[in-house]
């Protein structure tokens, strides 16, 4: 459900993605992304995101705090109707110069954040030995290929262990603002990923705007204690679907923003690059 630079497995994966017009930043998409990681490496690991925006810094990742569950409770707001249906311490508000390369500590990882994928073989020694993961230059080569333009998110992490962590939670100016990208390419193994198989599914895939008419979507009961900088970056209501038991074309799920707002999960897809 995602790609890594050696062996791992991963499951029950919470994606999220909503566009708004922030008070500070402007139109930007927010994204969230959540799984349980095994890592099955004689050492160290890595998860790989590609993000669709050229701009992002180490004050573009939101800190959950103490709300870890703000994924799991829109699964359930959703999740009545889409069962049937589908198949600490962060600078919020930081003004950081951008960096071609940052490297920086997020709940259990260690983020190489990187503008374009060249630059992550040069940074890879400024993540600390325990959690630096085996170069896979072949991986890295294919990233370089077919998602420039994309900021590169390297999350490192050196658990054992199946572990659930925190959500990843982000926002960023998107390349293309009405189009809401997932990512979602799979290959577990540290080797490119196969852009012509079809890979098993295990994903709840969620979207909001605050654009969305009246009596859009589902509501969502974030609970007591959710802190205002980080309200400021979620929705009030999404929609969302899940997807399993099935395999699908290997890629990233995505819908217009148009098709958001009529409500019409069918016009969810798989976005991959050409071949």
């Amino acid at each position: 459900m995602c790609v890594s630079m050696d062996q791992a497995e991963f499951s029950g994966t919470t994606l999220y993605v909503g566009r708004r017009r922030h008070a500070e930043h402007g139109l930007i998409h927010v994204l969230g992304y959540q799984n349980t990681a095994t890592n099955l490496a004689d050492g160290p690991n890595a998860m790989l995101l590609h993000l669709p925006t050229s701009r992002m810094t180490r004050g573009n990742f939101l800190s959950a705090g103490h709300s870890s569950d703000i994924l799991s409770r829109m699964v359930d707001a959703v999740r009545p109707v889409s069962a049937d249906a589908a198949g600490d311490g962060m600078d919020w508000m930081s003004r950081e110069p951008l960096s071609a390369v940052e490297v920086f500590d997020h709940d259990i990882y260690t983020v190489l954040l990187a503008s374009d994928p060249a630059l992550i073989h040069g940074a890879l020694a400024q993540v600390p030995y325990r959690r630096r993961p085996r170069l896979a230059p072949r991986l890295l080569e294919f990233y370089a290929a077919h998602y420039p333009g994309h900021a590169i998110a390297v999350c490192c992490f050196d658990n054992a262990q199946a572990a659930q962590a925190k959500p990843l939670l982000m926002w960023y100016p998107p390349t293309d603002p009405d189009r809401l990208v997932l990512p979602a390419l799979d290959c577990h193994t540290g080797a490119p990923p196969d852009l012509g198989a079809d890979v098993p599914v295990d994903h709840w895939v969620l979207f909001a705007s605050d654009e969305a008419p009246d009596g859009w979507g589902s509501p969502v009961d974030y609970g007591p204690g959710l802190r205002d900088q980080l309200r400021e970056f979620l929705p009030a209501t999404v929609v969302g679907t899940h997807f399993g038991e099935q395999a699908l074309p290997n890629g990233d799920f995505a819908i217009s923003h148009e098709d958001l707002l009529t409500g019409d999960l069918d016009r969810i897809h798989r976005l991959r690059p050409s071949l």
